[in-house]
């Protein structure tokens, strides 16, 4: 079954629980930047997410230089965000905690 996109109600209720996420100007998106110690950090929480998305078959937008891990998560099968999302959102924002 294909994920869906959110309802402006599902929004309104499951976009303000993610902290230090924001909307994507002109696009269905959420981003975030994330800054480590170090880059072995950054790069572990890279892979310890990258089990969870391929877990969810769910793949983040991803940049990283040294210490700074920039995210963007959308779900591009069904053109913008939905549950999918919030979940790996989530899950980054609670690895990221340790």
């Amino acid at each position: 079954m294909a994920a869906e996109t959110l309802t402006a109600a599902e929004r309104d209720a499951m976009l303000p629980g993610l902290t230090g996420w924001s909307l994507v100007e002109g696009r269905d998106a959420i981003h975030k930047r994330y800054d480590f110690a170090d880059f072995v950090s950054a790069f572990g929480w890279m892979a310890k997410v990258a089990i969870v998305a391929e877990k969810h078959d769910h793949h983040p937008e991803w940049f990283n230089v040294y210490k700074t891990v920039e995210v963007t998560l959308s779900t591009h099968d069904a053109g913008g965000l939905t549950r999918l999302d919030v979940t790996l959102a989530r899950e980054m924002d609670r690895l990221a905690a340790g």
